[in-house]
């Protein structure tokens, strides 16, 4: 099996660069926010074990809201972020970049402060690398060429019984099918790669994960107990003293967005916003973001992020030093749709994490009420919204469902032996 991996690479854009930066990204795309893949500054589709990758001119959406609590908002500038999904080591995708696409890279990170064209570019980076504290893939294992190789099989077999149908029976059928993807093996137009070996070290690091998180938090389990009434106090007193805000977005930014949003089946989120003051809630976040990881590490991660089955996808991520919360997911679907299967189905997970930012909806002993009032949640989720300058999909098209049925395709073709009534399942399922 192997691991998939996020990487995350942020650099601060050096004055009066903004308009050329943004300049630069709009050449990488082919339609608004949806990159060629064939581009020349950084070309994703040459890189083939990538899954999604965006790049984002992070501005300071949301800091100014600190002012409901009387803090003056940090000047945070703008910055560039580079972030995306792969398979295996994200250090070693950072480098294949580095190698294979280096002038480009150097143009776009160019218009950072610390970037000059004699900086060492793997070393830059990796510096600028952050680490991701919460990171959630659908089905951990399926890399990107099996995605590409379980599609091309799915659509050669549907090609080919369409025109033979189902006059004879099923096994005779798939028998033929198996015989003609056999030939197409040979001959080097079909490739079914067999999963590679799991690395050890990453084997060894996630079992002692594993079985490291429950042990700290029984050890720590008396102290937390103890100190359960005042915790449980000064929760609610937060609750209720914290104030709401969800303004209807500007009108122009929501232009924006849903110019990026429903330019095929699959579409992105990235959204930002500072965490409320106080290191009550700043030691909150670290521990439920702990949490988080360690459900999609352990329990989420085949097929289903607690009920929602559309995200590819998602990461949190704690930025300047705390100060605010990035999260990134890909998703299938509208985003009207994927804000209701959240709403839905995990609203209570939404505000363990999110009703620690500044101005969310009011939530009750951390899980109730909050995301649930549907109108204030989507004002909010809206306004901390920023675009994708640049997104790649390596697959586009191709949707988690699709995913699944591919495999399952793929896995009804390997069989050695089935009777009737399991080949004509399988013809149905192309």
């Amino acid at each position: 099996m192997t691991p998939q991996s996020a990487f995350l690479v942020i650099g601060a854009v050096a004055a009066g660069r903004e308009a050329a930066l943004r300049a630069l990204l709009e050449t990488m795309n082919r339609e608004p926010g949806v990159a060629n893949p064939d581009n020349p500054l950084l070309p994703f589709g040459r890189f083939e074990r990538l899954h999604f990758v965006r790049l984002v001119v992070l501005d300071e959406t949301g800091m100014a809201d600190l002012s409901l609590y009387r803090v003056p908002p940090p000047r945070l500038g703008l910055r560039l972020v580079l972030l995306g999904d792969c398979d295996g080591p994200a250090r070693r995708q950072l480098d294949e970049f580095a190698e294979l696409a280096g002038d480009g890279m150097r143009l776009l990170f160019g218009h950072c402060e610390d970037f000059d064209q004699d900086t060492d570019l793997r070393a830059w980076l990796r510096k600028h690398s952050v680490p991701t504290q919460a990171n959630y893939v659908n089905y951990r294992g399926r890399t990107a060429r099996q995605v590409r190789e379980e599609r091309a099989l799915q659509r050669f077999l549907s090609a080919k019984v369409v025109r033979e149908g189902l006059t004879t029976g099923a096994q005779e059928v798939r028998s033929d099918l198996l015989a003609q993807v056999q030939a197409e093996i040979r001959g080097g137009r079909l490739s079914l790669s067999p999963p590679e070996p799991t690395p050890l070290a990453w084997w060894l690091a996630n079992l002692a994960h594993a079985a490291g998180v429950p042990l700290l938090a029984l050890l720590l389990l008396p102290v937390v107990l103890l100190a359960s009434p005042w915790l449980l106090w000064r929760l609610r007193k937060a609750e209720r003293s914290d104030p709401e805000y969800c303004p209807h977005p500007d009108a122009e930014h929501l232009r924006r967005l849903r110019e990026l949003e429903d330019h095929g089946l699959s579409n992105q989120f990235t959204a930002v916003g500072p965490v409320k003051p106080g290191r009550f809630r700043a030691a909150l976040v670290r521990v439920l973001l702990l949490a988080i990881d360690y459900g999609c590490r352990h329990i989420f991660n085949r097929g289903h992020l607690a009920r929602v089955q559309t995200i590819h996808f998602a990461r949190w991520v704690v930025l300047d030093g705390g100060t605010r919360v990035l999260f990134a997911s890909n998703y299938d679907g509208s985003h009207e749709a994927y804000m209701d299967d959240f709403i839905n189905k995990v609203a209570w997970g939404l505000n363990l994490i999110f009703s620690n930012g500044v101005g969310w909806p009011r939530t009750r002993w951390l899980v109730a009420r909050g995301a649930r009032r549907e109108g204030c949640f989507k004002k909010y989720q809206r306004a901390h919204q920023v675009p994708s300058q640049v997104w790649y999909m390596a697959y586009p098209g191709v949707t988690l469902s699709d995913m699944q049925r591919n495999s399952r395709i793929r896995e009804g073709l390997e069989r050695t032996a089935v009777d009737d009534d399991e080949a004509l399942a399988w013809l149905r399922l192309l």
